[in-house]
C-alpha cells in the first residue's frame, strides 16, 4: 500500500507540473495577442473546485482588452489534467452559448489565424521547452555516467523476454543493425531493441548474431526493462559475526564460484546461495591472484554477510560533468533524442501486441520507483513532457493537433472551418478521447489482475 500511494504521490506530482507547464503555454501567448482567459485550472472541476480566485477588476480599464483580471485560477478535484478556458473559442468546455453571441475584440475567434495557431501550439511549445530544461538540469546537476560496452567484462543481464528473443546472460552488444554500439548514447538501449539484427560477444570469445522479431521492442516489459550490466561480486563491507566473518573472507575478496555453481554476477550468487541456506558448503574466491576454496554456511535466509562493491567500482566507469552553459546543448540533444525514439516507436502501436500494450494511468505510475528518487523522478517526468507534447500535436479534434489542423486549413485556404463542423469534430474527438482512456486504464486492470 506504501508503494502505491508513493508511486500515485509522484505521479500526481509530474503531471501537476506537466499540466500547469501546457495549460500556461496557451495562456501566455493568448495574453501575448489581447485573447481573454476567463478560467485556468489545474486538475478538472465538474461541480466544484477546491480552490479558486478571480483578482478584482481595476477601474478604468478598457472593458474591450484582455487582462490577467478577467481569468478564474482554481484547482479542482479530479486529477486527471487540467484546463484554459480561452474566450471564443470551442474547446473541451463545448461553451456554444458564448458562440452564438455577437463576436468580441478580445476573443479568440476574432484574432487572425496565425495568432490563433500560435495559442494552440503554446501547451505543445511549453512541454517541450520543459524537458529541455529538465534534462539540462539534470546534466549540470548530476552529470553523466556510463560503462563502455567493452569494459564491462561480465557482459549484461538480460530480461526474460530479451533471452527468449535470442540473447544470453553475459552477452556484450556491440552492433545492431550494422552500426557499431556506443553505451554513451542515451538512446542505446533503444536501438538494440528496434533492430532487426543485433550482434553480441558471448562467452568471452565467440561472435553471435541475434535476429530479433519485429515486435520484440512490445515484448519488454516496463518493470522487468531489458537489460542491466551484470555486477562481479566483490566483497565491499563484511559484517562482524556473520558467515562471511566466520569464514574469514576478506574485502576485496572476489566470488566467483559457489560449490560446483559458477556466479560471475550477483543476480546468479544469490540464488546459488539460497541453495545452501543454513547448510555447509564452499565458495570459490580469487584473491591476490589466487584462487582459494572456502567452507561456509549461509544463514537461514541464504545471506553470508556482506556488501557488494558498487559497478562503479568495479568497472572503469566514464564520468562526465557539465556547466552551466555546456549542460543547455545537452538538454537539447536529450530531448530531441527522446522525441525522436518516442515518434518511431510509435509505429509499433498500430499492431495488435502494440494495442495490447497500451497503458493508462497505473502504467505511467509503475514507471516511477518505489522510493523517492529525485534523478528518476525529473527523468521520468520529462520523458512525459516530450511524451505529452507530441500525444497533444497529433491531429485528432479534442486535442491541440485538431484544432492546429483546422487552423492550418484555414491559413491554406483562407476559408474558415464552419462553426459546426468545428463543434461536431469536438465531440467526436472528446469521445474517441473517452475511450481512449478507457481502454488504456482497461489494460491496466486487466494486466493487474489477470496476467
Amino acid at each position: 500500500m506504501e508503494t502505491f500511494l508513493l508511486k500515485a504521490l509522484q505521479l500526481i506530482v509530474a503531471l501537476a507540473l506537466l499540466v500547469i507547464v501546457h495549460e500556461f503555454g496557451h495562456y501566455i501567448f493568448s495574453r501575448i495577442f489581447g485573447i481573454r482567459v476567463e478560467k485556468f485550472y489545474m486538475f478538472f472541476d465538474p461541480y466544484f473546485s477546491l480552490f479558486k480566485w478571480k483578482p478584482k477588476p481595476k477601474p478604468g480599464v478598457d472593458p474591450d482588452k484582455a487582462s490577467w483580471r478577467d481569468t478564474e485560477y482554481g484547482i479542482g478535484w479530479l486529477p486527471l489534467g487540467g484546463y484554459c478556458k480561452i474566450a471564443g473559442m470551442i474547446d473541451e468546455s463545448m461553451d456554444t452559448e458564448q458562440m452564438k453571441l455577437p463576436p468580441k475584440p478580445w476573443e479568440f475567434r476574432t484574432k487572425p489565424a496565425w495568432q490563433r495557431l500560435f495559442v494552440m501550439l503554446g501547451g505543445v511549445f511549453f512541454n517541450f521547452i520543459l524537458a529541455i530544461l529538465i534534462y539540462s538540469g539534470i546534466a549540470m546537476h548530476w552529470g553523466s555516467a556510463y560503462i563502455p560496452f567493452d569494459e564491462a567484462t561480465e557482459g549484461l543481464d538480460f530480461s526474460t523476454a530479451a533471452q527468449k528473443a535470442g540473447f544470453r546472460n553475459g552477452d556484450i552488444p556491440y552492433m545492431a543493425d550494422g552500426q557499431l554500439l556506443d553505451a554513451s548514447d542515451s538512446n542505446v538501449s533503444y536501438k538494440i531493441a528496434d533492430a532487426k539484427e543485433v550482434k553480441v560477444i558471448r562467452n568471452h570469445k565467440d561472435t553471435v548474431t541475434i535476429h530479433l522479431p519485429e515486435d520484440f521492442i512490445l515484448r519488454l516489459d516496463n518493470e522487468d526493462g531489458f537489460y542491466q550490466y551484470r555486477l562481479p561480486v566483490y566483497i565491499d563491507r563484511i559484517v562482524p559475526g556473520e558467515a562471511a566473518s566466520k569464514a574469514q573472507l576478506l574485502e576485496g575478496d572476489h566470488i566467483v564460484a559457489v560449490d560446483t555453481i559458477a556466479t560471475p554476477s550477483f543476480s546468479e550468487l544469490t540464488p546459488a546461495l539460497l541453495k545452501y541456506a543454513d547448510k555447509a558448503t564452499s565458495v570459490t574466491i580469487e584473491r591476490d591472484g589466487q584462487r582459494l576454496t572456502v567452507p561456509v554456511t549461509p544463514n537461514e535466509h541464504g545471506k553470508l554477510g556482506f556488501q557488494v562493491r558498487p559497478i562503479t567500482d568495479v568497472y572503469k566507469a566514464v564520468k562526465i560533468k557539465y556547466g552551466v552553459l555546456e549542460s543547455i546543448p545537452k538538454g537539447w540533444e536529450l530531448g530531441t533524442t527522446m522525441l525522436s525514439t518516442y515518434v518511431s516507436s510509435m509505429k509499433h502501436i498500430f499492431s495488435s501486441e502494440g494495442a495490447e500494450s497500451i497503458g493508462g494511468f497505473g502504467a505511467i505510475g509503475n514507471m516511477f520507483p518505489e522510493k523517492w528518487n529525485w534523478l528518476s523522478f525529473w527523468e521520468i517526468t520529462a520523458f512525459l513532457s516530450v511524451a505529452l507534447a507530441f500525444m497533444n500535436i497529433i491531429p485528432i479534434p479534442g486535442l491541440d493537433g485538431g484544432h492546429v489542423m483546422f487552423l492550418l486549413w484555414e491559413i491554406i485556404t483562407g476559408k474558415q472551418a464552419p462553426e459546426k463542423v468545428l463543434i461536431v469534430a469536438q465531440y467526436i474527438g472528446m469521445a474517441f478521447i473517452f475511450l481512449l482512456l478507457i481502454y488504456a486504464n482497461g489494460n491496466d486492470i486487466f494486466r493487474a489482475f489477470f496476467k
